[in-house]
């Protein structure tokens, strides 16, 4: 979390760990850049919460001149390696390491893989209908990374084709025209898409699904096919709905939280 005198960016989770580390953090903006500490908070009666277990945080006044690495994270995971020296902070790209939050407290002299950043998975969403629209508004600030087409904004279905083909994130497949639809299904299915989302009911699911099969999709190939999309159980037909149920589900196509390894110089 970066955290300037009147702002900040990104969250360690909230609550009164948060609080209390951008307190921290704004006292340290007094002392010299490079300035670094170390704080180990349990998650106890010091901090007024009943989590259970610690964590074991890093203050750092930043310098300008070693915080190039920040103009990387943008959108991106940057794997880091991390050394402590007295009075400033040295970063290189490495890899990233295995957890390890017990034990002493790194100190000067030590250098640890750090994961800064979060990648956006691709999101490639074909149809900017009301529900593709609803989709798109739902995203800003969110780990995805959406390229949105469509037939009637000038995209060639050809082109779409393609493209679903090439992808291997997350596809989303919600046009105006059911026989693109199968089109862009299909191209799917014979890419490396991560997910593969198809708007739809069950009869339109099962109506796919036999037509793929006598064009020779096997029953492997036909499981990685996701319809109707959305979270079960939430039955809504408004297209924000729909969107909120849609968005939840790719979000579960993320991967876990990144960790980190300590060792000595």
């Amino acid at each position: 979390m970066v955290v300037t005198q009147d702002g900040l960016i990104g969250t360690i989770g909230g609550g009164n760990l948060e609080y209390q580390a951008i307190h921290q953090a704004r006292a340290v903006l007094s002392h010299p850049p490079g300035t670094w500490r170390i704080q180990d908070y349990p998650l106890g009666p010091l901090l007024g919460q009943c989590c259970g277990g610690r964590v074991r945080l890093m203050v750092e006044r930043l310098d300008p001149v070693r915080s190039q690495w920040l103009g990387k994270v943008n959108g991106h995971e940057v794997h880091l390696e991390t050394r402590l020296f007295d009075g400033h902070v040295e970063r290189a790209e490495g890899e990233a390491g295995a957890i390890t939050a017990r034990g002493a407290a790194p100190k000067v002299g030590d250098s640890f893989a750090e994961t800064v950043g979060e990648s956006r998975l691709p999101l490639l969403m074909f149809g900017a209908g009301h529900v593709g629209q609803a989709i798109a508004k739902l995203l800003p600030g969110l780990p995805l990374d959406l390229d949105w087409r469509d037939s009637r904004e000038g995209h060639e279905p050809a082109a779409m084709e393609q493209a679903a083909r090439e992808a291997n994130g997350l596809v989303l497949i919600l046009t105006h025209d059911h026989a693109l639809d199968y089109r862009l299904t299909a191209a799917a299915l014979r890419g490396s898409a991560r997910f593969i989302g198809l708007i739809g009911s069950a009869t339109k699911r099962a109506r796919f699904l036999s037509r793929l099969s006598k064009d020779g999709f096997d029953a492997a190939s036909l499981a990685r096919l996701t319809c109707p999309i959305g979270i079960a159980g939430i039955t809504g037909k408004a297209p924000e709905v729909i969107a909120v149920s849609v968005v939840a589900q790719l979000l579960m196509q993320s991967r876990g939280p990144q960790i980190t390894q300590i060792a000595q110089i």
